[in-house]
Protein backbone atom coordinates (compact mmCIF):
# COMPACT_ATOMS: atom_id res chain seq x y z
CA UNK A 1 0.00 0.00 0.00
CA UNK A 2 1.14 3.62 -0.93
CA UNK A 3 1.79 5.67 1.88
CA UNK A 4 -0.81 8.64 2.39
CA UNK A 5 1.44 11.16 2.97
CA UNK A 6 4.88 11.84 1.51
CA UNK A 7 7.73 14.32 2.04
CA UNK A 8 7.91 17.00 2.26
CA UNK A 9 4.33 17.61 3.31
CA UNK A 10 3.90 20.17 5.62
CA UNK A 11 1.55 18.21 8.55
CA UNK A 12 -0.53 20.35 11.54
CA UNK A 13 -0.39 17.98 14.21
CA UNK A 14 -2.91 18.35 16.46
CA UNK A 15 -1.87 18.30 19.96
CA UNK A 16 1.37 19.40 21.67
CA UNK A 17 4.95 17.72 20.04
CA UNK A 18 5.35 14.34 20.73
CA UNK A 19 7.13 11.12 19.85
CA UNK A 20 5.17 10.78 16.77
CA UNK A 21 5.86 14.37 15.58
CA UNK A 22 9.70 13.78 16.09
CA UNK A 23 9.00 10.48 13.57
CA UNK A 24 7.32 12.33 11.22
CA UNK A 25 9.79 14.89 11.19
CA UNK A 26 12.45 12.16 10.69
CA UNK A 27 10.08 11.22 7.50
CA UNK A 28 11.08 14.51 5.73
CA UNK A 29 7.67 15.68 6.79
CA UNK A 30 7.48 19.44 7.91
CA UNK A 31 5.48 19.45 11.56
CA UNK A 32 3.61 22.00 13.23
CA UNK A 33 2.01 20.97 16.29
CA UNK A 34 -0.51 23.14 18.29
CA UNK A 35 0.69 25.09 21.36
CA UNK A 36 -1.92 23.06 24.39
CA UNK A 37 -4.02 25.76 23.98
CA UNK A 38 -7.37 24.49 25.29
CA UNK A 39 -9.48 23.23 21.49
CA UNK A 40 -12.64 23.47 23.26
CA UNK A 41 -12.46 27.13 23.67
CA UNK A 42 -10.36 28.42 20.89
CA UNK A 43 -11.34 25.98 18.04
CA UNK A 44 -10.12 28.65 15.77
CA UNK A 45 -6.62 28.41 16.51
CA UNK A 46 -6.23 25.20 14.33
CA UNK A 47 -6.71 28.00 11.28
CA UNK A 48 -4.08 29.74 11.39
CA UNK A 49 -1.65 26.30 10.31
CA UNK A 50 -0.63 25.96 6.81
CA UNK A 51 -0.77 22.37 6.21
CA UNK A 52 -0.95 19.48 3.36
CA UNK A 53 -2.51 17.10 5.91
CA UNK A 54 -4.13 17.74 9.69
CA UNK A 55 -3.28 14.87 11.76
CA UNK A 56 -5.10 14.16 15.06
CA UNK A 57 -4.06 11.05 16.81
CA UNK A 58 -6.53 10.55 19.61
CA UNK A 59 -7.23 14.06 20.24
CA UNK A 60 -10.72 14.28 19.30
CA UNK A 61 -12.16 12.18 22.41
CA UNK A 62 -10.58 14.51 24.61
CA UNK A 63 -12.75 17.60 23.32
CA UNK A 64 -16.43 18.69 24.49
CA UNK A 65 -17.25 19.93 21.10
CA UNK A 66 -14.37 18.41 18.51
CA UNK A 67 -17.41 19.70 15.51
CA UNK A 68 -15.34 23.24 15.89
CA UNK A 69 -12.09 21.79 15.81
CA UNK A 70 -13.38 19.71 12.63
CA UNK A 71 -14.52 23.06 10.87
CA UNK A 72 -11.37 25.22 11.95
CA UNK A 73 -8.89 22.65 9.93
CA UNK A 74 -8.10 24.54 6.46
CA UNK A 75 -5.82 21.63 5.29
CA UNK A 76 -7.74 19.25 2.79
CA UNK A 77 -6.70 16.33 4.29
CA UNK A 78 -6.79 14.88 7.15
CA UNK A 79 -5.65 11.54 9.22
CA UNK A 80 -7.56 11.10 12.51
CA UNK A 81 -7.83 7.89 15.04
CA UNK A 82 -10.22 7.49 18.49
CA UNK A 83 -10.69 5.07 20.56
CA UNK A 84 -14.01 3.35 19.85
CA UNK A 85 -16.78 2.59 22.35
CA UNK A 86 -16.30 -0.54 24.24
CA UNK A 87 -19.81 -2.50 25.04
CA UNK A 88 -17.90 -3.84 28.55
CA UNK A 89 -15.99 -1.16 29.60
CA UNK A 90 -16.77 2.19 30.96
CA UNK A 91 -15.04 5.43 29.06
CA UNK A 92 -11.42 6.41 30.04
CA UNK A 93 -11.36 8.35 33.59
CA UNK A 94 -8.21 9.88 35.06
CA UNK A 95 -9.14 11.19 38.57
CA UNK A 96 -5.57 12.47 39.06
CA UNK A 97 -5.54 15.08 35.62
CA UNK A 98 -8.29 16.55 34.44
CA UNK A 99 -7.05 16.46 30.54
CA UNK A 100 -6.09 12.70 30.83
CA UNK A 101 -9.64 11.77 30.35
CA UNK A 102 -12.44 10.97 27.66
CA UNK A 103 -15.62 12.64 26.84
CA UNK A 104 -15.97 11.14 23.94
CA UNK A 105 -16.03 7.76 22.69
CA UNK A 106 -17.54 7.46 19.72
CA UNK A 107 -18.82 4.15 17.63
CA UNK A 108 -17.38 4.63 14.14
CA UNK A 109 -20.32 5.75 12.95
CA UNK A 110 -20.72 8.82 15.25
CA UNK A 111 -17.41 9.92 14.74
CA UNK A 112 -17.93 9.12 10.07
CA UNK A 113 -21.34 11.42 11.19
CA UNK A 114 -18.95 13.73 12.90
CA UNK A 115 -16.68 13.71 10.02
CA UNK A 116 -19.70 14.47 7.54
CA UNK A 117 -21.03 17.08 9.42
CA UNK A 118 -18.06 19.14 10.12
CA UNK A 119 -17.60 19.15 6.40
CA UNK A 120 -14.83 16.05 5.31
CA UNK A 121 -15.42 12.76 3.67
CA UNK A 122 -14.16 9.36 4.36
CA UNK A 123 -11.97 7.63 1.78
CA UNK A 124 -10.84 5.29 4.05
CA UNK A 125 -10.80 4.09 7.33
CA UNK A 126 -9.41 0.78 9.38
CA UNK A 127 -10.56 -0.72 12.74
CA UNK A 128 -7.98 -2.50 15.16
CA UNK A 129 -7.67 -4.08 18.31
CA UNK A 130 -5.50 -3.72 21.63
CA UNK A 131 -4.72 -7.06 23.27
CA UNK A 132 -3.75 -6.50 27.01
CA UNK A 133 -1.87 -9.58 29.04
CA UNK A 134 -4.11 -9.64 31.94
CA UNK A 135 -6.64 -12.13 33.00
CA UNK A 136 -9.80 -11.99 32.94
CA UNK A 137 -13.16 -11.31 30.97
CA UNK A 138 -12.37 -8.07 29.78
CA UNK A 139 -8.64 -9.32 28.36
CA UNK A 140 -10.17 -11.49 26.51
CA UNK A 141 -13.02 -10.03 24.70
CA UNK A 142 -10.07 -6.88 23.45
CA UNK A 143 -8.54 -9.74 21.79
CA UNK A 144 -11.10 -9.52 19.09
CA UNK A 145 -13.11 -6.27 19.68
CA UNK A 146 -11.77 -3.09 17.78
CA UNK A 147 -10.68 -0.40 20.19
CA UNK A 148 -9.06 1.82 17.73
CA UNK A 149 -10.57 3.52 15.05
CA UNK A 150 -8.21 6.10 12.38
CA UNK A 151 -9.50 7.55 8.99
CA UNK A 152 -8.46 9.57 6.20
CA UNK A 153 -11.02 12.23 5.28
CA UNK A 154 -10.64 14.69 2.50
CA UNK A 155 -12.24 18.83 2.78
CA UNK A 156 -15.50 18.70 0.76
CA UNK A 157 -16.52 22.27 2.30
Amino acid sequence: MEPSVVAPARILDIGTRNAFSVIMEEKGLVVSNTKGEDLDDYPESVAVYEADVATAFEIFEHLLNPLGVLRAIKAPRLIASIPLSLWFDKAYRNHNDRWDQHYHEFEDWQFDWLLEKSGWTIVRSEKWTSPVKKPGIRPILRLFTPRYYIVEAHRTK
